[in-house]
């Protein structure tokens, strides 16, 4: 069989082929096709050669991209898959193909913008794609937080500060069994919550063969359908696990004749990987960058001259070694406590170390056709830890944590660990967690859950909480009632302010008429509510009077880590994602909290905010290149909502982050199944399919999953 390309009346490609390797041939020209210009992103920032195009904006992560080792971490596991699954190797190779079959004759007008002409695509590209986008997924600079906040407040700003803050929340996702159900078969949805990317971070796709015929949501430049598909009798998707799965040492680093050692837990230097490259930026003279390897592995911060050209680290890092220990190899003779030595970090990431990103799970996903299927291809996944829920025509449900965790010390999963001292390597891989269902559901929103002894940080339970009292309104659901849950507004993480509120006495007659107006409010962050916009005023000026009090100054200049890491260490966000917990904390450092909600009360009262909520909370997709033609919409929803639409209080209304895509999954009929994301099938501008979907996403639409092919149209 020829590879047929068939689209319905959104866009969305259909393709059929003779085999399981020609489908991935033609997934490849189809996506090179719709996204050219997000592939070649996306190839450049696995590379670390996107500066060279998008400017001195994207050195940072250029700079962490070749430091952490990403292209080569890509070619090493796939050459590793080439000698363990050489059929899914071979498959990649068949994407590739299509990819590179495609590119050249491009009409993405954004080659032109910048002069690029479309490069060409490796084997193991693909790899680094998915290595790329999901690099910074578990959060592993959420440590360097964890270690200033320990430094400056002590051992409690860990609880108050991210254990269950907000600002690790991912995705929502739900299974209801078929006793549960109107058909008397299983309903899987969800909506993983991403950066909302222009084009967007799924693609939605059919995938068929004589071997599997699926559709389901495909990252644009990975072969396959891998977070959420629909075989036709059986469905899978996930949620973010929040498991712990990468570590950062401090490395003590000197410089030899001979190039660069460092101090390992023996307590002997050894001999570290050493070489220098150079990234182009455009417009700019390009910059030569030091690559450094440990045993513990790349380092992604600072050298043997510290973190920021040779200022040394302002801490003690080598904490309990006796005043003048000459025989401790490089510690200064007659020192306490070391104090500014300085130290770099070095990334633990598990595809660097098993040379496995879990690409041999991706076929037999395809080909499943039972919930025992699915168990098994997720045991070959490795990252990111994903919490899996799965259910088929047969009645079998799967709920799982998917992916590997090793097994070490506590310290490492909290905080930075010494490299010199023995106790922080890896010891193994923990097992997967398995869970069940609960009254015929099972509700994951990045909560603590079967993940709980994998991870540090989980999101809130508001979410999760939300969803399961939604579900348990009624007795039978139905896929197309999956919407009202999806975009439900309710923010229960708005109560610990409002009790502070209620509290109040002696406010200004206009405090207390913003007072009572709050007080009224149902809770719901609606776009056309009013209500909602004086309560966020209020938020955000609590948040930014918290965040300028004196007992958290040391918090405010974050050190001297890599630019593409201090979103993790701002102390605006960080009381933002925090304030229900540093509000309802017993003592929080001395800090008068009611004299904080008071000004911010009388703040928002002398000046309240002129219009409704969606006046300020509007979408702000990512792009690569500025665009002049976005009329941000309005949007409803709240970080604590199911309807995640993120902020960041007391620095912004917009939304950079939110539902990267609805599904809901029928297993009783794939037919009824439905879907959505954020802006259109095809990322060309001028296409009719490039926001078509925008005003239904907005809406909480969805469109039905057709996949009838007389009802499509084939496209040359």
């Amino acid at each position: 069989m020829s590879i047929e390309i068939y689209r319905d009346a959104w866009g969305i490609p259909h393709l059929r082929a003779g085999s399981a390797r020609e489908l991935a041939r033609a997934q490849g020209r189809v996506t090179a096709r719709d996204r050219a210009w997000q592939l070649e992103v996306e190839r450049h920032r696995a590379q670390g050669t996107s500066a060279a195009f998008l400017g001195a904006g994207a050195l940072s992560w250029d700079t962490l991209a070749r430091r952490a080792r990403l292209d080569d971490t890509a070619r090493r596991c796939f050459r590793a898959l080439e000698r363990r699954d050489p059929e899914t190797a071979d498959w990649v190779r068949a994407y590739v193909d299509g990819v590179n079959e495609e590119l050249p004759g491009t009409r993405a007008p954004e080659f032109a913008r910048v002069g690029l002409a479309p490069g060409r695509w490796e084997p193991w590209t693909p790899l680094g794609v998915w290595l790329a986008t999901h690099i910074l997924f578990a959060g592993f600079p959420a440590k360097l937080w964890r270690d200033e906040a320990l430094r400056h407040l002590g051992p409690d700003a860990v609880g108050l500060f991210a254990a269950d803050g907000p600002g690790t929340s991912g995705s929502n996702g739900w299974l209801v069994a078929g006793t549960r159900t109107t058909t008397g078969h299983a309903v899987l949805a969800g909506d993983p919550h991403r950066y909302i990317e222009e084009p967007g971070v799924y693609q939605q796709i059919r995938l068929a063969c004589p071997e599997f015929d699926v559709v389901g949501l495909a990252v644009p430049g990975v072969p396959g359908i891998a977070h959420f598909g629909h075989t036709g009798t059986v469905a899978w998707s996930i949620t973010n696990a929040m498991a712990d799965y990468q570590d950062l040492y401090r490395e003590r680093l000197r410089r030899t004749g001979a190039g660069v050692e460092a101090l390992g837990p023996d307590g002997v230097w050894h001999r570290a990987g050493r070489h220098t490259e150079t990234v182009e930026v455009a417009g700019e003279i390009p910059v030569e960058i030091e690559v450094i390897e440990t045993g513990r592995g790349p380092v992604i911060a600072g050298g043997p001259e510290g973190l920021d050209e040779g200022v040394p680290e302002e801490r003690p890092v080598f904490p309990g070694v006796p005043e003048g220990r000459p025989d401790f190899p490089g510690v200064p003779e007659g020192r306490p406590d070391f104090p500014g030595v300085p130290v770099a970090l070095s990334l633990r990431y598990p595809p660097r170390v098993t040379e496995d990103l879990g690409f041999s799970a991706l076929l037999p996903l395809l080909r499943a056709r039972r919930t025992a299927d699915v168990d098994r291809a997720f045991d070959l996944w490795a990252e990111p830890v994903n919490v899996v829920q799965a259910a088929d025509t047969e009645g079998g449900l799967l709920h799982r944590v998917a992916g590997r965790v090793p097994v070490r010390a506590e310290a490492n999963r909290l905080h930075p660990v010494p490299a010199w001292e023995p106790g922080h390597d890896w010891q193994g891989w923990h097992d997967s967690p398995r869970a069940g269902l609960t009254d015929g559901i099972a509700v994951m929103a990045n909560q603590r859950g079967p993940a709980t002894p994998l991870g540090v940080e989980f999101a809130p339970p508001h979410r999760a909480n939300r969803i399961t009292a939604l579900l348990r309104e009624k007795e039978q659901w139905s896929a197309a009632d999956m919407p009202l849950i999806h975009t439900d507004t309710h923010l229960a993480s708005a109560q610990p302010l409002l009790d502070h509120v209620e509290a109040l006495e002696g406010l200004s007659p206009e405090a207390v008429t913003t007072r009572e107006t709050i007080l009224r409010w149902d809770r719901r962050m609606v776009a056309s509510s009013r209500e909602a916009a004086l309560y966020a005023a209020v938020r955000s000026a609590v948040v930014r009077r918290l965040a300028a009090h004196p007992a958290f100054a040391a918090l405010t200049a974050p050190p001297a880590y890599p630019d593409v890491l201090l979103p993790w260490l701002g102390l605006v966000p960080r009381i933002a994602f925090a304030l229900e917990h540093l509000l309802r904390a017993e003592e929080l450092y001395g800090i008068d909290r009611a004299g904080v909600v008071r000004a911010a009360m009388e703040e928002v009262a002398a000046e309240p905010p002129r219009g409704t909520w969606g006046d300020t909370h509007r979408l702000a997709p990512w792009r690569s290149l500025p665009e002049n033609d976005w009329d941000a919409p309005a949007l409803s929803g709240d970080h604590d909502c199911v309807l995640c639409t993120s902020a960041v209080p007391g620095l912004t209304d917009l939304a950079a982050r939110g539902p990267a895509a609805r599904y809901v999954w029928d297993l009783a009929c794939r037919e009824d199944s439905l879907w959505a994301v954020p802006l259109g099938a095809s990322g060309l501008p001028g296409s009719p399919h490039h926001r078509d979907q925008l005003p239904l996403w907005l809406r909480g639409d969805l469109v039905p999953v057709g996949t009838d092919w007389q009802q499509l149209k084939k496209e040359d």
